[in-house]
């Protein structure tokens, strides 16, 4: 029996779930993390500059190139290791450094970044973050006193993750450098790997919590816009119950509000679906970590609670509102509609009306000019029967006169049945 064939993608589809590997982190290290994005309609960009620009990284350290058909890539760089992953809208690159500086987030750590190769990048820098991995000190005070230096204590969100394997912190802020600032103390028992998954799953979480921002950033650009339509949508609506207005007028009003409304729609959609995705991968993201509050300090999920959510629920707040108005748009138009076809419904009830009246007067014409007809055609009987019968006349001994008065009448019923009959036939 010859061998079943196998689904042209099946090796790369399975091999999918596991070329992301997470990395293997000892402590002291450091880590360097930067995502690239491209302004405008980075989900259809030319994903092929990426790659483009990961081999000029990997070229000035003398690295290998990965596949030409990669979107992912882990491997060693001079003396660092270099995660990179190309996302729908962005790329990410990650250095790990196997060993931690003797100034705290030191900007120079970015420097693994050649300037040159950063003036060249496809795009633009959503987020940048240095990561401090320490052994777990051994009092809680020396870890808030370390803190203290070096995050923005009112921002600070500080949490135990994974049954107390690490104690993780960040204040999500952007330093004078430029960059987020990401600080990990870990047990002695963590494994290296449980490190490097930790480690990974904070960078995922600024990462994504950038992305999810830019539907904050486009809701701004968009509330004035909604503002305004709603303002000529309640105007528009007020002047419906109104008998001034001409209802044809009004709901071609509705129509182009209604297109700008749908072409709002069209713009956003992308943008609020994939803020929708980013947040939710956020939230799963803290909840694996299964954070515990650490000397009574905010974690990652009440700082995400107080600072990040309300930025998402205006973010889907917009958005129901703007599905909201375009259904209110149509609604109104639609009632609009019956109305204008109510209206014409009474004008082509008067038209009937009128067309009725008519045929009522065209009928009394019609029998006006059928008693017309009939002594019309009797008078020119009466006329033709009198020369015929005028030779008679002095043979009955009557008068000329005498003989038209006698046949007269005769002749006068006889047409009038005529004309009734021919009525009834074409009847």
């Amino acid at each position: 029996m010859a061998p079943i064939k196998d689904y042209p993608q099946r090796y790369a589809l399975s091999g999918e779930l596991h070329a992301r590997p997470f990395p293997s982190l000892k402590a002291p290290s450091s880590a360097v993390f930067l995502a690239i994005k491209q302004p405008e309609d980075a989900a259809s960009r030319d994903k092929s500059l990426d790659l483009i620009h990961l081999n000029a990284l990997l070229d000035h350290y003398g690295a290998p190139r990965p596949d030409p058909e990669a979107t992912h890539y882990y491997g060693e760089m001079g003396k660092y290791w270099l995660k990179w992953e190309q996302h729908t809208e962005m790329v990410t690159y990650t250095v790990f450094i196997d060993a931690v500086g003797a100034r705290p987030f030191d900007p120079d750590e970015f420097g693994v970044f050649p300037e040159y190769w950063l003036e060249d990048a496809p795009g633009g820098r959503i987020t940048s973050a240095l990561l401090r991995l320490m052994p777990m000190p051994q009092s809680p005070d020396q870890i808030s006193t370390l803190l203290g230096d070096w995050f923005v204590p009112e921002s600070l969100a500080v949490a135990s993750v994974l049954g107390e394997a690490a104690v993780v912190a960040s204040d999500f802020r952007i330093d004078p450098a430029g960059h987020m600032r990401i600080a990990v103390f870990t047990d002695e028992a963590t494994g290296d790997r449980r490190r490097g998954r930790i480690v990974q799953r904070l960078f995922e979480i600024e990462s994504y919590k950038a992305a999810s921002m830019l539907g904050f950033s486009m809701v701004r650009w968009l509330a004035p816009q909604l503002n305004a339509l709603d303002m000529k949508l309640t105007d528009l609506m007020a002047q419906m119950r109104g008998p001034s207005a001409r209802a044809e007028d009004t709901l071609h009003a509705l129509l182009d509000i209604s297109v700008e409304l749908e072409t709002l729609a069209v713009k956003t959609a992308f943008r609020f679906g994939a803020t929708g995705a980013y947040r939710r991968i956020v939230d799963q993201r803290i909840d694996v970590l299964r954070e515990k509050r650490f000397l009574g300090r905010q974690g990652f999920a009440e700082f995400m609670l107080r600072r990040y959510d309300p930025a998402m629920r205006t973010v889907q707040s917009t958005e129901d509102r703007l599905k909201a108005m375009s259904e209110r748009a149509i609604r109104a138009a639609e009632l609009l509609r019956t109305r204008v076809d109510v209206e014409r419904s009474a004008q082509n009830q008067d038209i009937l009306a009128s067309m009725d009246r008519r045929a009522d007067l065209q009928l009394r014409l019609q029998k006006t000019v059928e008693g017309l007809s009939v002594v019309a055609i009797s008078y020119y009987a009466v006329s033709l029967a009198g020369y015929l019968l005028y030779p008679l006349a002095s043979a009955l001994g009557l008068s000329k006169g005498s003989l038209l008065a006698l046949v007269t009448l005769p002749i006068v019923g006889v047409v009038w049945l005529m004309v009734r009959r021919l009525k009834r036939h074409l009847g």
